[in-house]
């Protein structure tokens, strides 16, 4: 099946016949069976097209419909398979194509296109975004299991992201105040795979990943990816080297029951980098400083190696209910070490404080999340009931070496910032303000949540959840253990009215809570023993229209509310007031699929404005904006088939200007930027493609981690990739 040069016409009932087979439900009173567990059925898991052709329907794992840049269906949002357009929240889909297309291996590279996400620097060695204001590194998934430690993440095995904006813990739990971040791995279908794509580029870039799959029996599959990568950057004396590996079986043990496994082994090894310092108020001479390095890069190394072992059963029973049972095991072990800039650069110009510290943050994960799906008729009325619950057992260890350097015997070294570089060794200890600890968090949780069509012009979903926490740290040095446990409803609410089949107006209403210990929960002092859970509150009025069965466009109003923010108390050390809060409004729009059979397009405007509320501290006051948030921002990514074997990629995106915190003190320029990709079909089965980022080789700042850790952008970078199937 070939769909690219078809017309626009064709492609759309090519999708609507897909879409319905992938979607709808079954009859009413017949037992569900899903697509996947009947082995004839098996290659509509994921339609592949002959070669690298465009424009194909895929049918994909976890519920997923996509064609070129638009997702059309998805279970992430709902837990059960769910249009897009039928669903009341705001979700922006990443395709397995426009991966490719532009040429990113990162969740912070992937996601500039999203509007109302914003890439922070992550100190150097993590992913770590802001959505709609909310800052966070733990808000991550898998298949909508927690991926919450701290490192960066790889898309060579991903066959799909998803952003979903807003807090929504009747489906993901604690956390994800501004939404969540949802990879969807490839899994074993039975489809015949072998892909094969080859980077290489400016910085002594080199990279591979490998993708093979086939059947081993008609109920047996197999699917394996893996990828090698090792680079240098723009930024001097960091180096990036990284590989990881992906197996992955499935087994339909009959025609209403499939087992799927998937084992990942993972490693990344890295410079961390914090960037450059401000003075003035200003990046520090940043289109000087793009490459140069503050600190002792030699002294500044991060890794992971993860281990994650998933199993996933789906059985159908009898009475036509579905149950969904997902299992993981994850192994982490995390840890980095930076020498960095401490200060600002003094106003003469002649130094600048550098500090240093460690971090091991091990962690491991035991998660199961199991679902009942049952769908059934009171009178005219459908209904899409789900149940379910989620347990789960992490625990980790916390420890932080702070640093004193070698000449001076103090935590501060001075260097002159026209010279920054610093070789002078450092001494790493253990002191009473760093954390070395060993914890534990229990979970366990329930949720219900009914989807109702009344008719072909109104749905609703209304869902609630409960949360157990039982959360204790013990500190190494004292043995003494801080524990607390929270009880926590979360309720969720959606109107969706479709005065047209392909058109949707939308309302939502969802609670978020965040526990007291924090995103990483590693650490329980006594002050946060009896501190409350930070509150997130989303109101959000949308629509959602497919101008055709390829194109869609979105549009939405949103007003978050962050509360139970906690404030240093003045009168006692160590512990805090809950009075803190901030506010997030804002518009986004969106817009992703083929305008023409030639013409594809990704990106969207988000007008944000995230301001605190009520004081944080003597410098975060009431009417700050809220750090990192830009005001505006606006991208577009377009594709344009200039003939059937060659395309031109055009991408642009612009920022108003920044915070590089919230006490609004180091103001970050806004910055437009272009870039670029050219497409060219070898053959049926191979594509080679050359994409430059920054085509105009701007200076710009791209992200920061405080008032003194901000990151230029890279310089004009050019980069060539193959592609081979067979």
């Amino acid at each position: 099946m070939d769909l690219r040069r078809r017309g626009t016409n064709e492609v759309a009932f090519a999708l609507l016949a897909g879409t319905a087979v992938a979607v709808a439900p079954p009859a009413w009173a017949q037992p569900l069976v899903p697509v996947e567990a009947s082995p004839a059925a098996v290659a509509l898991d994921e339609l592949a097209v002959e070669g690298l052709g465009r424009g194909a329907l895929r049918l994909e794992p976890q519920g997923g419909v996509t064609v070129g840049y638009l997702g059309k269906a998805t279970r992430s949002a709902t837990k059960t398979p769910t249009p897009l357009l039928d669903t009341p929240q705001s979700v922006s889909v990443i395709t397995r194509e426009q991966i490719l297309d532009q040429g990113f291996q990162s969740i912070g590279e992937a996601t500039r296109y999203v509007p109302g996400v914003i890439q922070a620097q992550g100190e150097g060695n993590r992913d770590e975004l802001i959505i709609r204001g909310q800052r966070s590194n733990a808000d991550f998934f898998v298949n909508g299991i927690r991926d919450d430690v701290q490192y960066y993440r790889d898309l060579y095995n991903i066959q799909r992201i998803e952003v979903l904006k807003g807090p929504n813990a009747m489906i993901f739990g604690r956390g994800g105040g501004g939404g969540v971040i949802n990879r969807v791995l490839k899994e074993a279908d039975g489809v015949p795979t072998r892909e094969i794509v080859a980077q290489g580029g400016q910085f002594a870039n080199k990279r591979v990943a490998l993708d093979v799959g086939d059947r081993v029996s008609d109920s047996v599959f197999f699917r394996m990816n893996g990828v090698f990568e090792d680079t240098a950057t723009y930024r001097d004396f960091v180096d990036i080297r990284r590989y990881g590996v992906n197996p992955t079986m499935t087994f339909l043990l009959g025609p209403q029951t499939t087992l799927r496994l998937s084992y990942e082994y993972f490693h990344d090894d890295r410079t961390t980098d914090r960037g450059i310092p401000s003075q003035f108020g200003r990046p520090y001479r940043y289109r000087d400083n793009q490459a140069t390095y503050f600190g002792n890069p030699f002294l500044s190394p991060t890794y992971v190696n993860a281990h994650i072992a998933t199993a996933q059963l789906d059985h159908v029973f009898e009475n036509g209910v579905v149950m969904r049972s997902q299992s993981r095991i994850a192994d982490y072990e995390k840890f980095y070490q930076n020498v960095f800039p401490g200060g600002a650069v003094n106003a003469a110009g002649t130094a600048v404080n550098i500090s240093a510290y460690n971090s091991q943050t091990d962690r491991t994960n035991y998660f199961n999340q199991t679902d009942f799906t049952y769908q059934f008729l009171t009178g005219p009325v459908k209904h899409t009931l789900l149940g379910g619950f989620e347990l789960g057992y992490q625990e980790g260890l916390s420890v932080r070496e702070d640093g004193f350097f070698a000449t001076t015997g103090t935590q501060t070294l001075v260097v002159n910032p026209l010279a920054p570089l610093t070789r002078v060794g450092v001494n790493f200890r253990n002191i009473a303000s760093g954390a070395n600890s060993t914890y534990d968090l229990g979970l366990a949780a329930a949720y219900v949540q009914d989807q109702v069509e009344l008719n072909d012009y109104v749905q609703l979903i209304g869902g609630l959840r409960f949360d157990h926490f039982d959360f204790a740290a013990t500190d190494r040095r004292t043995n003494i253990t801080n524990a607390r446990v929270d009880d926590l409803i979360s309720p969720r609410a959606g109107l969706v009215v479709k005065p047209l089949p392909n058109l949707a107006f939308y309302t939502s209403y969802s609670i978020s809570y965040l526990p007291s210990s924090g995103d990483q929960f590693s650490a329980l002092t006594p002050g946060l023993v009896i501190a409350q859970p930070e509150r997130f509150e989303n109101t959000e009025v949308g629509v959602k229209y497919d101008v055709s069965p390829v194109l869609q466009l979105t549009g939405a109003l949103f007003n978050l509310d962050r509360t139970n923010q906690r404030i240093a108390d003045p009168n006692r050390p160590g512990f805090f007031l809950t009075s803190g809060q901030t506010n997030t409004q804002g518009a986004e729009i969106g817009a992703n699929g083929y305008v023409t059979d030639w013409w594809s397009i990704a990106g969207g405007y988000a007008f944000t404005d995230a301001r605190i509320a009520n004081r944080l501290s003597d410098t975060i006051v009431a009417g700050n904006f809220v750090g990192l948030v830009p005001l505006n921002s606006f991208t577009l990514w377009n594709k344009f088939d200039i003939d059937p074997s060659f395309s031109v990629g055009v991408g642009f995106i612009n920022q108003s200007h920044s915070f590089a915190t919230s006490d609004n003190t180091v103001r970050l320029p806004s910055y437009s930027r272009f870039d670029l990709g050219l497409f060219y079909r070898i053959s049926e089965n191979a594509r080679a493609q050359v994409n430059i980022e920054n085509l105009f080789d701007r200076n710009y700042i791209v992200s920061a981690h405080n008032n003194n850790n901000i990151l230029p952008g890279a310089p004009r970078t050019v980069r060539a990739q193959i592609i081979v199937r067979w």
